[in-house]
């Protein structure tokens, strides 16, 4: 569980991060929008080493598919555009990768 409370927060602060600088540079936000943005990336590359892997680039690859699936959400819950069913078709195919890299037998 500890695992996926990680990946959980690290996707959240890293597209709240990411959003930061969107809304700087295409939503024409303050740039003091940066400072929350820059603090949010810091914790989302903390919380990475958080994870239990013997290999980070093995706990990035799989990182990947519950972003995939929380950047879903937040299109929905920020943006308010619904994701469609070609979305959730990809995002639950990137979490069935994601389960797979982490719950494979090594």
């Amino acid at each position: 569980m500890p695992t996926i409370a990680a990946y959980i927060g690290a996707a959240l602060f890293e597209i709240a991060g990411c959003f930061a600088f969107w809304g700087w540079l295409r939503l024409g936000k303050p740039i003091w929008w940066l400072v929350p943005g820059l603090v949010s990336l810091g914790l989302f590359a903390w919380l990475l080493t958080l994870v239990e892997s013997a290999a980070a680039g093995r706990a990035f690859a799989a990182y990947g598919g519950v972003y995939i699936a929380a950047s879903l959400g937040w299109l929905w819950a920020v943006e308010g555009i619904r994701p469609d069913r070609w979305d959730l078709t990809g995002g639950i195919i990137c979490l069935a990768g994601a389960a797979i890299i982490l719950t494979a037998p090594r």
